[in-house]
């Protein structure tokens, strides 16, 4: 069986080699598209957001406690920009929230 997860470690790290390697083997001259660098660009905000977004609906006991947390914790960003305060006011919310569920 150790010789499954050995063999199963190679092939991971080698995966994960190659993807970081052949953009660097294809792509020798500076990206000049607009459009394809934007793209690039929001690549990682969109990877980050469909990581978060289920783990944000899921992590309480109630989808609703969640979906709550959520909705202020947007309206919070959109108004302070203050990472601490969409936390504590997420937090409040959950916990308000399965209170009264």
């Amino acid at each position: 069986m150790s010789e499954n997860i050995y063999l199963s470690l190679l092939i991971m790290a080698l995966t994960i080699y190659a993807i970081r390697l052949l953009p660097f083997l294809f792509i020798r001259k500076p990206i000049r598209s607009r459009w394809f660098r934007s793209f690039l660009y929001y690549v990682p905000y969109v990877t980050l957001a469909v990581m978060t977004f289920p783990a944000i609906l899921t992590a309480t006991n109630h989808v609703a406690a969640g979906a709550a947390a959520l909705i202020v914790g947007l309206i919070v960003a959109w108004i302070t920009e203050d990472l601490f305060a969409v936390a504590i006011s997420c937090c409040v919310v959950v916990f308000l929230v399965g209170l009264i569920l």
